[in-house]
């Protein structure tokens, strides 16, 4: 049985037969993670389906659909869509494996502390899209001008709108952790982001209104966390800075 590839430590040498075999190695691994991850999601794919109707109100949650392969497509696609989120970790760290030995162990440590961050910003965003956003725009999509219309909610469009949101929020609850990549790399700083502040709040707007949600509550409320995490992302920028600064003069001192 092969063995998983193994990390190369920094500044170990291979030739490019051995890096091309470790890469196709990661690659069947990370692929082999989707599959399990898929097949997990598609013996719960009833359990997900009734999860995402509950957002919807209660006398909506009787999904429809309008094709013979509709049903089967659906069920498909949201064991798909939950199946790359089980492996998600499993490819990065694949991911990760292959290019960590180009940066030294400090730069390593730096990446390792963003992943755990933003895998902690990815959960707070899908609980923060699923409980708050996506409740409060289907509740005023649904019920807006219902007695002009016989509202049935089709399952392939409801999927994917749900779907949408939840990454999309995911996805704005990942804006710290930007930047402040770019202020690690320097394209940035915090003196920077505090005179440009109203720039920033501006091109939140912006930003949200551009995310997924045709409703001016899902907009908003997408809007709102962004402005959060900016004013955040500020100062944690201001913190990093800091500890930087810090670190280069013990650094320097103890030469």
């Amino acid at each position: 049985m092969k063995t998983l590839p193994r990390r190369l430590a920094y500044g170990e040498e291979a030739t490019l037969v051995e890096h091309l075999g470790e890469l196709r190695t990661r690659i069947v691994v990370a692929l082999a993670a989707i599959m399990v991850g898929f097949g997990i999601a598609y013996a719960f794919h009833s359990h997900l389906i009734h999860w995402l109707e509950q957002a919807l109100p209660p006398n909506r949650r009787q999904l429809v659909t309008f094709s013979v392969a509709e049903p089967f497509l659906t069920s498909m696609w949201v064991s798909l869509y939950a199946g790359l989120l089980l492996a998600l970790p499993i490819v990065l760290w694949q991911f990760w494996g292959f290019l960590a030995p180009a940066f030294d162990m400090n730069v390593q440590r730096v990446v390792a502390g963003l992943v755990a961050f933003a895998t902690a910003l990815a959960a707070l965003g899908v609980a923060f899209g699923y409980f708050v956003v996506l409740p409060a725009g289907v509740h005023f999509l649904t019920n807006y001008d219902d007695t002009l219309y016989n509202i049935q909610i089709r399952a392939k469009d409801y999927i994917s709108f749900a779907s949408m949101v939840i990454v999309a929020v995911t996805v704005v609850f990942e804006l710290p952790i930007f930047i402040l990549a770019l202020v690690r790399i320097g394209v940035l700083s915090s003196s920077t982001l505090r005179k440009n502040r109203r720039i920033g709040y501006a091109a939140m707007a912006v930003l949200a209104v551009a995310l997924p949600g045709v409703d001016p509550v899902t907009t908003t409320l997408e809007m709102l966390p962004l402005m959060v995490l900016f004013e955040g992302s500020i100062w944690l920028s201001v913190f990093v800075e800091r500890r930087t600064t810090a670190a280069h003069k013990t650094a320097s001192e103890a030469v």
